[in-house]
């Protein structure tokens, strides 16, 4: 709330992200019990924080943790520019999810449960401002957090985008949420979403 789109009020993108969470804490094969941690006021943001020294304007930001899926608000160029090798990376990245993860008293990154991945700490949820944003429409709030929540749920990128028959138009195989490029207004879980879900919480917290 302390980052909303120049698009949108703020309440027309806090309710869409609040259904695209919904979404998910709905899936039957979990039962993860997924809830808003109030707005307060205060500064969020460990990425926006990290990121502060190297723009013009100010990020704003927290070292501190406040959720373990945090959408930390809209982002304008300048942050999403440094995304990329080419600093180019708000003419096509609509939304990023960041993975903080824990470390040791010497720094080092840890794998306490030796399941091959490192432990996570929490994720944070950032949208570029440069896009013109909507509720309903392209480019969707709903839509994009619904896909990056799913990466802050553990998934990642999911299926093939390709161009046919010379007429520019990109198609998806399979059509999923957690395709690696918007496609539309899609708001419900899809089989391989679904799937990918059930692969990572089925079983928590016993897992």
């Amino acid at each position: 709330d302390n980052r909303p789109s120049a698009d949108l009020a703020a309440a027309d993108s806090h309710n869409a992200i609040d259904r695209a969470m919904s979404t998910w804490d709905d899936i039957t094969c979990s039962d993860l019990g997924i809830f808003e941690v109030p707005y307060d006021g205060s500064d969020t943001g460990f990425i926006a924080a990290i990121f502060n020294p190297f723009v013009d304007e100010d990020l704003g930001g927290s070292f501190e943790y406040i959720s373990d899926v945090m959408h930390g608000g809209w982002l304008q160029a300048a942050f999403f520019d440094l995304l990329t090798e080419e600093g180019d990376g708000s003419q096509f990245i609509l939304g990023a999810t960041f993975t903080i993860v824990f470390t040791d008293n010497n720094g080092d990154l840890i794998d306490l449960d030796k399941n091959g991945k490192f432990d996570v700490a929490w994720r944070e949820v950032y949208y570029n401002d440069t896009f013109e944003w909507k509720d309903g429409s392209r480019f969707d709030v709903e839509t994009i957090a619904l896909h990056e929540s799913g990466h802050g749920l553990s998934q990642a990128h999911f299926g093939t985008a390709f161009l046919s028959g010379g007429n520019e138009v990109l198609h998806f195989s399979p059509r999923a949420v957690m395709n690696a490029a918007y496609s539309g207004v899609q708001t419900s879980i899809l089989q391989t979403d679904n799937a990918g879900h059930c692969s990572n919480w089925s079983s928590w917290p016993k897992n």
